[in-house]
C-alpha cells in the first residue's frame, strides 16, 4: 500500500484536450516516481451522458454535468480546465477561491486584464497553477534550451517561428466558439500562443511587435450544412515581426488554414556560432549546426531523442524509438505535481500565461494601428 499522500483530480471538459489531460495524468503515474498517488475523482461535461461516457473511458470515479460540484468535493485537490477559452477565468477563479490547485489549457484567458486577475488570485491564495504549453516539455526542447544557455551556438541573433494547422482550412467548417471574438481572437490566440511561448522560453522576453492579421474566409455557415452564413471577425492568419529584450529579432506566424499542415510547430534559431532547427511534425529529432565543426564535414546534424535527453528514458530505454503528444502532457503533469510538492511554481504557471497574453494583445493592437507596439 502506498505511503504517498493522495491527490485528487477533477477534470472539466472531455473533448480532445480533456482526453489528452486525462491520459497525461494516467501516463505520468506509470512512468514517473510522482510525489503523490493520483486519484481521478470526477469529470464534468455539458451533459450527464457525455460526462458519464468520459468517466468510463478515462477512468474517473464520478461524473457530473455541473462543474461547480467539483469545487466542493473534498477529495479533489486539482481542478483541470480544458473548456473553451471564454470559460477559463470563471472556472479558475472559482477553483482558486476553494483552495484548489489549477491546471488550465492555453490561452489562459481572452484578455490581459482577465489573466492579471487570475494571477493575482492564485498568488494571493498560494495555490500552484499550470498552463498547458506542453510543446515546451519535449526532451529535445530542453536540450535546445541547454545548448542556447550554455553559449554553444553563441549570441542569439534571430528566431523564426510558425504554428500552422489546417483544421479551419475548409470554408464549410461552421462558425463555432473558436470564432467568437469574445474568446480573445482567432488563429493567433488559439494556436499562436504556443509559438509565442516557445519564443519566450528559448530566446527570452519579447520587447515589441509589428503585426498584420488576415481574415481569409470572411463568413462561415452558422451550423454544419446550413445555408445561412455568419461573418467571421477573427484572424485566420497572423504574422508579426518581433524584437526581443536581448537585442535579437525575429518573426512568427499563426495560421489555422494552412492546407495540409496538421501540426507545424516549427522554429529556426540563429546564433553567432551555430543554429537550431526544429519541427513538431518530427518531434523526436532536432537539427544542430555549429560553425566550429571541420569545414569538410560541416553541416546540419540530426539529433534523435534518446535516454540521454531526460525524461525520455522514463518512457523508453532505447534511443530513436520516439515519444508522442500525450507523453508531453505526462511530462507537463509531472512538473506540475513536483511544483505542488515543493510549494513552487512550474515554468509555465499562470504568470507565464499572463506574459504570453501580453504579447498576444500587443500583436492584435499592432495589427490595428500598423505600428510597432511595446509589450506591457
Amino acid at each position: 500500500m502506498s505511503s504517498k499522500k493522495k491527490l485528487g483530480v477533477g477534470l472539466i471538459g472531455t473533448g480532445f484536450m480533456g482526453k489528452a489531460h486525462a491520459l497525461g495524468f494516467t501516463i505520468a503515474a506509470r512512468v514517473f516516481d510522482l510525489p503523490f498517488e493520483l486519484d481521478l475523482v470526477s469529470v464534468a461535461d455539458v451533459t450527464t451522458e457525455s460526462a458519464e461516457n468520459a468517466r468510463q473511458r478515462l477512468g474517473f470515479r464520478k461524473a457530473t454535468s455541473d462543474w461547480r460540484e467539483l469545487l466542493t468535493d473534498p477529495d479533489i485537490d486539482i481542478i483541470d480546465i480544458t473548456t473553451p477559452n471564454l470559460l477559463h477565468k470563471e472556472m479558475a477563479l472559482a477553483a482558486i477561491a476553494h483552495g484548489k490547485h489549477v491546471y488550465c489549457e492555453k490561452p489562459l484567458a481572452p484578455t490581459v486584464a482577465d489573466c492579471a486577475e487570475m494571477v493575482a488570485a492564485a498568488e494571493k491564495a498560494g495555490v500552484v497553477t499550470q498552463v498547458g504549453f506542453n510543446y515546451l516539455k519535449n526532451p529535445l526542447i530542453f536540450l535546445a534550451k541547454d545548448i542556447i544557455e550554455s553559449g554553444e551556438i553563441g549570441e542569439i541573433r534571430s528566431m523564426r517561428g510558425v504554428h500552422a494547422e489546417d483544421f479551419m482550412a475548409d470554408a464549410s467548417v461552421p462558425w463555432g466558439w473558436r470564432l467568437n471574438p469574445a474568446s480573445g481572437g482567432g488563429a493567433l490566440a488559439d494556436i499562436g500562443s504556443h509559438i509565442i511561448a516557445s519564443m519566450r522560453h528559448l530566446v527570452g522576453p519579447i520587447r515589441s511587435v509589428l503585426a498584420e492579421t488576415i481574415i481569409q474566409i470572411p463568413e462561415r455557415p452558422v451550423s454544419a450544412g446550413a445555408t445561412e452564413m455568419r461573418a467571421v471577425e477573427v484572424d485566420d492568419i497572423t504574422r508579426a515581426f518581433v524584437r526581443f529584450e536581448s537585442g535579437a529579432t525575429g518573426s512568427f506566424e499563426a495560421n489555422w488554414i494552412a492546407t495540409g499542415r496538421k501540426m507545424q510547430h516549427d522554429f529556426e534559431i540563429y546564433g553567432s556560432k551555430g543554429s537550431i532547427v526544429f519541427t513538431q511534425e518530427r518531434l523526436n529529432e532536432i537539427r544542430l549546426y555549429k560553425t566550429g565543426d571541420d569545414i569538410r564535414t560541416r553541416g546540419f546534424r540530426t539529433i534523435w531523442a534518446g535516454p540521454e535527453h531526460p525524461p525520455y528514458g522514463a518512457f523508453c530505454v532505447a534511443p530513436g524509438h520516439q515519444i508522442g503528444f500525450n507523453d508531453l502532457k505526462a511530462i507537463e503533469v509531472n512538473e506540475f505535481l513536483e511544483a505542488i510538492a515543493k510549494g513552487k511554481s512550474p515554468s509555465t504557471d499562470f504568470r507565464e500565461g499572463y506574459e504570453v497574453q501580453k504579447v498576444l494583445s500587443a500583436t492584435y493592437q499592432s495589427a490595428k494601428t500598423n505600428e510597432w507596439v511595446q509589450i506591457g
